[in-house]
């Protein structure tokens, strides 16, 4: 038996559920006016984590740090999506109050890919890491992601198996992640070697391969590619979500000249503040927000105003990008559907993805095989004759 069902455009944008393999799935999202307005409306949109808000600095240069980064991407033309758990609920997209909230919130959880299913149905709140931010770009399917420095495999990795999250999630998600390559406390090495084991792109900023170092423009170490200018990074993006990859896009931009540290004078903070933090037995994920910590204090400060200038640089590459792909997006065949917040489908994946699609496409369903329906197909076609059986 064959039926064709047709579901009217009313009924997606009123949060019903879609029908696929043995799925019937709900947003888990909540997105703020601006989000939803942008993506209704088709307008490239840049992701940014929270946990830089939280953990990252202090208070109130944190709050003016994300509201400076905000406005840099709108300036731009583009819209910015920071994200974060707000008591249990994943909001795309925080408003002035809520960054206020955050800024000064006590007890916040980074939430990387473990934590965010207990932080969520505890009604916690929760700062995304470098990870978190990816998951929840995926399923809102925010192509472009902003940030500091991505984490990576720590010194002394080997031994300790002390590995970040975030290069396992790059592996897994189609985000394409501008930083400023990896926090200079981490092996650097190491860390590109897991990129590559990934399958992860990884692609230095610029005219030269030079892969940077967060406080220094260069590690010593060279990127598989370049990418010349956010046209050219944002090809790749595009290439990449033609291929349907399923694994991720590195854009490592190097600091401003003016604003990049003395290489010998970051080490040495660095070595001695991996002394203190064994001394002190700290590890996990509280090593990174110490570490970043002291060699702030070891430098007089002069290490976070490179951190908040390198993310200032990296919100105006990746609003660029952002802007240059939904430009390649719109005129790919197939382009011009507009895009849905409420409802998702969840999709049957090659690989080890996270990935949730939200985009739904209006139009008719054929329906094979009666009561028990296993499957569910979509007709592409505008017209289509239906011959009785």
């Amino acid at each position: 038996m064959a039926c064709l069902l047709r579901v009217p455009l009313s009924t997606h944008l009123a949060g019903f559920t879609r029908l696929t393999r043995r799925f019937y799935a709900h947003s888990p999202l909540v997105f703020s006016d601006e989000i939803q307005t942008a993506k209704i409306d088709n307008k490239p949109i840049v992701a940014l984590e929270s946990t830089i808000i939280t953990h990252g600095m202090p208070y109130p240069k944190n709050l003016e740090t994300a509201y400076e980064v905000e406005n840099i991407i709108r300036k731009q033309g583009a819209i910015p999506a920071t994200i974060a758990i707000l008591k249990g609920q994943m909001t795309i997209g925080l408003t002035t109050s809520q960054l206020e909230y955050l800024a000064q919130a006590k007890g916040v959880i980074k939430a990387s890919r473990r934590d965010l299913a207990t932080v969520m149905a505890d009604g916690l709140d929760g700062a995304t890491t470098v990870a978190g931010t990816i998951i929840a770009s995926e399923l809102a399917n925010i192509p472009v992601f902003v940030t500091g420095g991505i984490g990576g495999v720590h010194r002394d990795g080997e031994n300790t198996m002390d590995i970040s999250a975030d290069l396992t999630e790059l592996g897994r998600s189609k985000t394409l992640v501008v930083c400023s390559g990896v926090k200079s406390i981490l092996d650097i090495g190491k860390t590109l070697e897991y990129l590559e084991t990934q399958g992860v792109t990884v692609c230095s900023f610029g005219e030269s391969k030079q892969f940077p170092a967060f406080y220094n423009r260069r590690s010593g170490h060279e990127a598989p590619y370049n990418v010349v200018n956010a046209e050219h990074a944002a090809r790749v993006l595009h290439a990449a979500r033609t291929l349907h990859l399923s694994s991720g896009t590195v854009v490592a931009v190097p600091v401003p000249e003016e604003f990049a540290m003395d290489e010998k004078i970051i080490q040495g903070a660095i070595s001695n503040a991996l002394v203190e933090a064994e001394r002190r037995c700290i590890h996990g994920k509280e090593i990174t927000p110490f570490l970043l910590d002291a060699v702030s204090k070891a430098t007089g400060g002069a290490s976070l105003n490179t951190n908040i200038a390198l993310i200032k640089n990296n919100a105006k590459v990746g609003a660029e990008i952002a802007i240059q792909y939904e430009k390649l997006r719109k005129s790919s065949p197939g382009a011009g559907q507009k895009r849905k917040c409420n409802g998702s489908t969840i999709t049957r994946q090659l690989h080890t993805s996270c990935i949730r699609n939200t985009e739904s496409e209006d139009g008719d369903v054929l329906v094979i095989g009666g009561a028990n329906v296993d499957r569910t197909y979509r007709i592409t076609e505008d017209k289509v004759q239906v011959t009785p059986l």
